[in-house]
């Protein structure tokens, strides 16, 4: 097992500082924010990033750990308002440890295709298994590989505004082969222009569920869109919510 090496969107110091005006609050975040039915849960979040959706939950009253292997999303995690009242870590996913157990294990944003290998894949659940109480809840999202993701992303580009001035970004597809998508992200601002090499992984909801399984842990429900519309084939998203 490689420990995970943070793509250069996440690692530079720059881009970690524009990422909220790409990525801010959505759907997603709303989904994983109601997984916290509960008053004064202990939750974690695997991938946090920017802190987000940890900072909603510690808004709630939630006792919050953030895990992120990218130091420069975990300085901008911590301007937030309520960055005081969470515990950050700076560590991947298959190698963090801690000293409590938590009723909520979230992994947000596809970070799970992250994950290029089956060890690496099986390390994140060992440790979700380590650390998810009896009765807790550990929910993350992939996209379907049955969809054509290829040409989707090749050659998009979108514009948006942030603290930082306008960015231009565009996608290049770089490779797609077997389970795997590799490309490369340009950004322009205007201090600078940088790019970022990324590759993900693209494991079908069978394969998931066997992975899942063989980590001694339950998938409760698999939901293709936000909404908890259960998966169908078409569905770009693969939802996931697991227990012990």
């Amino acid at each position: 097992m490689v420990a995970y090496k943070p793509d250069n969107h996440y690692s530079n110091r720059l881009l970690a500082s524009v990422y909220d005006a790409a990525n801010g609050w959505s759907e997603d975040s709303d989904f994983y924010l109601s997984l916290a039915d509960k008053p004064g849960l202990d939750v974690l979040d695997i991938g946090c990033g920017t802190g987000l959706l940890c900072n909603a939950y510690a808004a709630g009253g939630h006792r919050v750990v953030g895990v992120d292997p990218a130091d420069a999303m975990l300085q901008e995690a911590r301007k937030k308002k309520y960055a005081d009242n969470v515990v950050w870590m700076c560590a991947c996913a298959q190698e963090f440890q801690c000293d409590r157990q938590f009723d909520l294990i979230v992994m947000t944003g596809h970070a799970f295709q992250t994950l290029l290998t089956d060890n690496d894949v099986m390390a994140l659940l060992g440790n979700v298994r380590r650390y998810l109480k009896a009765h807790g809840l550990f929910a993350f999202e992939s996209r379907n590989p049955a969809y054509d993701w290829r040409n989707l992303w090749h050659r998009s580009q979108c514009r948006y505004d942030s603290q930082a001035g306008p960015v231009r970004h565009a996608i290049a597809v770089q490779s797609a082969n077997a389970d795997y998508i590799t490309f490369e992200t340009k950004y322009e601002l205007e201090v600078a222009t940088l790019s970022s090499q990324s590759t993900l992984r693209f494991l079908s909801a069978p394969v998931i569920r066997r992975m899942i399984r063989d980590a001694g842990l339950t998938v409760k429900q698999v939901y293709g869109s936000w909404d908890r519309t259960p998966h169908s084939h078409n569905d770009k998203e693969m939802i996931f919510t697991v227990g012990t």
